[in-house]
């Protein structure tokens, strides 16, 4: 196994633990349901990306290009930057508080520290390196998580209750439930399946393999994960004695320690130091894979072109240190911003899977339905939080920077759909014509 684990460590960070600390904190069982559902669109988005991977056995960017042009390749490329470099910012800010709460150092000593750490690591190491950190580190943080879910009390009944779908009133119900599942289905994850399947070497033949490496990390690993973070929270931190809405990583670690007890205080911070670092880890590669298949460059560190966009990525991940405000709140608002962007990227993906020109077998009607299903649900979860978003204002300039990302990405997908069924209509018209 591997590939899938590293998207595995990026999906199971910081930003998604943020959401679901959030989440049962602030609404207790309610939202257990989208966490269930996080797990089963993860696992639905990775495996059709590593379908478009294995059968292409070429990179999403250059699939893209040679289908569709490089206008749509350059958009696919700008998306995913930027959801990921405002990604990369985010959780170096991360790593560096938490490391800061646990040594005592200065925060901006550890985001030089870990940026050398990365640059040094990755583009030293390639690709091997990112995976074996990915492996050991998320293995570790579902076990921390999950022992922690054995020292607190789970009302059965509420959590049960939880399993109905609804999403509370107002901005921050809409906007924890798209980064619940923003760190489930996001672009990075999508559109990374194809190069680190190359990168391990994956064929058609390993098939089988994939579709087993991609259940064990993201529906299992992933999902338990999800559910243990989300199950503490909403039995511990939904407490009168616990402030939801000014809730920050280390105020939710500490604030175990007089309800349940030091050990779950400690399992929390070092869970949240390890998804963060691994998160790190893998989301310094996306940006380089995109760029580098675009520009033509070889995506390993034998090329210097490569490795150095890997250096620059992760030394430019430092600045995320100087933002202002809580990491806690920063890291939701970047999983639902890279959320808006991932529709896009799955009817990228899907429409590529059911063109016989770039695959040599195309998707199955389970497969085309289990699409869909992904893109409708991402689409009604990320409009209801642009929803919620407009309706409270337009004053700040990052909402405003969110809704026009937003409109650019649906004229896209839209305009996608459009040459689809005009060619679908084309296809069955000379098929009648042939028949007759």
């Amino acid at each position: 196994m591997g590939p899938t684990w590293l998207a595995g460590a990026i999906a199971a960070g910081p930003a998604t633990m943020a959401s679901l600390i959030t989440a049962g904190a602030g609404f207790g069982y309610t939202l257990l349901w989208i966490a269930v559902l996080s797990a089963i669109l993860g696992a639905t988005s990775q495996y059709l990306a590593m379908r478009l991977g294995l059968l292409t056995e070429d990179g999403i960017v250059s699939v893209v290009e040679k289908r569709l042009g490089s206008g749509w390749a350059w958009l696919l490329v700008a998306d995913t930057v930027l959801a990921s470099g405002l990604a990369q910012l985010v959780i170096m800010k991360t790593v560096a508080d938490v490391s800061a709460t646990i040594t005592g150092f200065d925060n901006r000593l550890w985001a030089v520290v870990w940026g050398v750490v990365l640059a040094v690591g990755i583009a030293g190491g390639g690709y091997r390196f990112a995976e074996t950190g990915a492996k050991v580190l998320v293995s570790l943080v579902v076990l921390a998580f999950v022992a922690s879910v054995f020292v607190v009390p789970i009302d059965l009944g509420a959590a049960a209750a939880g399993l109905v779908p609804r999403i509370p009133a107002g901005v921050s119900g809409a906007l924890v439930a798209a980064g619940i599942l923003g760190g489930a289905v996001h672009i990075t994850l999508v559109t990374m399946q194809s190069y680190t399947m190359r990168a391990r070497g994956w064929t058609r033949d390993d098939y089988g393999l994939a579709r087993f490496d991609v259940g064990a990390s993201m529906l299992v690993a992933f999902g338990v994960y999800s559910l243990a973070i989300f199950l503490v929270a909403a039995a511990v931190l939904h407490s009168p004695t616990v402030d939801a809405s000014g809730l920050t990583a280390t105020a939710a670690a500490t604030a175990l320690g007089p309800l349940v007890g030091p050990y779950a205080e400690w399992l929390f911070l070092l869970g949240l130091w390890g998804a963060a670092v691994s998160t790190l880890g893998g989301n310094t590669v996306v940006p380089p894979y995109l760029l580098g298949d675009k520009l033509g460059w070889g995506r390993d560190v034998s090329d210097p072109r490569y490795r150095g966009a890997i250096v620059v990525t992760a030394l430019a991940g430092i600045g995320g240190v100087f933002l202002g405000g809580t990491f806690f709140q920063l890291l939701v608002l970047v999983l639902a911003f890279g959320l808006v962007g991932t529709p896009f990227a799955l009817a990228l993906v899907l429409y590529l899977l059911n063109d016989p020109g770039a695959v040599p077998e195309t998707n199955s009607h389970a497969a085309n339905a289990a699409g869909l299903v992904l893109i409708g649900v991402t689409v009604v979860t990320a409009g209801s939080f642009l929803r919620e978003q407009v309706a409270s204002g337009l004053a700040d300039p990052t909402t405003v920077l969110v809704v026009a990302f937003a409109a650019v990405l649906a004229a896209a997908t839209l305009a996608l759909l459009a040459l689809f069924v005009r060619e679908w209509v084309q296809a069955t018209r000379a098929a009648r014509a042939a028949a007759e």
